[in-house]
């Protein structure tokens, strides 16, 4: 399981930027991101190197952040192997609400970052069918 760190933001030109740019000053890779507007303000949840250190530096910023557990499957570079991950979620009864994508540097394999309701319970689920964590 992950510690991804979500970052409400204002929506308005160069906001993503300058979190950005926050977090490669203060030597932070993200590994992870993805970024959901609204009218006003957006959330950009992230998986990054230094959860905790990315959530100071961000809130010193005047940034509200918070931290939520995620879930980091491997899956293969193929065709229907996303489909094949969410199968096996759907016929345990598992809810998705949003995934992106990630890379896994050490294997060079694609990594399907997933939230759900209970991710422990998800977690334990996944590597009974055979599905390697992250």
């Amino acid at each position: 399981m992950l510690k991804q760190l979500s970052i409400y933001a204002e929506n308005k030109k160069g906001a993503l930027q300058t979190i950005t740019n926050a977090l490669y000053e203060a030597g932070i890779n993200i590994w992870g991101s993805v970024t959901n507007d609204g009218a006003e303000y957006g959330i950009n949840r992230m998986v990054v190197s230094d959860p905790e250190k990315a959530k100071e530096v961000l809130t010193e910023k005047g940034y509200l952040c918070r931290f939520v557990d995620v879930l980091a499957v491997e899956i293969e570079d193929k065709p229907g192997a996303l489909n094949t991950l969410l199968t096996a979620l759907l016929d345990s009864n598992v809810n998705v609400d949003y995934t992106y994508l990630s890379f896994n540097r050490d294997s060079s394999t694609p990594v399907m970052i997933l939230h759900t309701a209970d991710p422990e319970e998800v977690e334990i689920c996944l590597k009974a069918k055979g599905f390697k964590m992250v």
